[in-house]
Formats: C-alpha cells, structure tokens, sequence
C-alpha cells in the first residue's frame, strides 16, 4: 500500500522498498517522473523538494508543462452484475451512473469539487 504526502501542494505516492531500506516517493500529478528516496520521513520530504524544484526548473527551461491535465473522462472495466446494480443504485438515488460514480469517487478520496 502506498501513503499520500504533500509536498510543496503537489501530492507525491510514498511507499517503502525493502531491497534498499528507503522510502522512496513519486509525484502523482506531473506530466513526467519526479521520484526521490531517503531512509527517513523527514529526509524523504527534503528530498521531495529538491526533487520537485529541479523538476518545475527544468520544465520551464524546456517549455513543458509540468503538470498532467485530466479531462474528466475514462472509461472503466467491471463485471457486468456490478454495472447493473451500479445503475440500480444510481437511480435509486435520482442520479445517473455517472452521477453516482463521480459522488462514490468524490467520497472515496475525501475531496469535495
């Protein structure tokens, strides 16, 4: 499992890896890769904003943008008993799937629009 840190406002995916003793952290919304390590919390953040500052530096020197843009569409895969009573709950509720699926997401990772 991995745990969420916010590091400078962007929000980085922070694991351990057993083969090197370290933490190692990940930023989840850059349009690339901006990982970092250390063997403890507090040096894991430092490490998180160097990581990120070199990261934003060298998209402004390349002209990139740094951060990933979502369109607010995907498509989603599940057993088709689960759909029908997704749409069962959904109406339930007076809402459409979409609707209901974006609340259960919205619940799910404790954020509001």
């Amino acid at each position: 499992m991995k745990n969420i840190m916010t590091i400078d406002g962007e929000k980085a995916l922070v694991s351990f890896d057993p083969e090197l003793a370290m933490f190692r952290g990940e930023f989840a919304g850059l349009s690339g890769g901006a990982d970092f390590y250390s063997t403890s919390v507090e040096g894991l953040q430092e490490e998180g904003r160097k990581s990120l500052a070199l990261y934003l530096e060298l998209c402004r020197e390349k002209g990139i943008e740094p951060r990933r843009r979502f369109s607010g569409k995907f498509n989603i895969r599940i057993d088709p008993t689960v759909h029908a009573a997704a749409v069962q709950a959904a109406a339930a509720n007076d809402m459409s799937l979409n609707e209901w699926i974006g609340e259960a997401i919205v619940e799910a990772v404790g954020s509001s629009r």
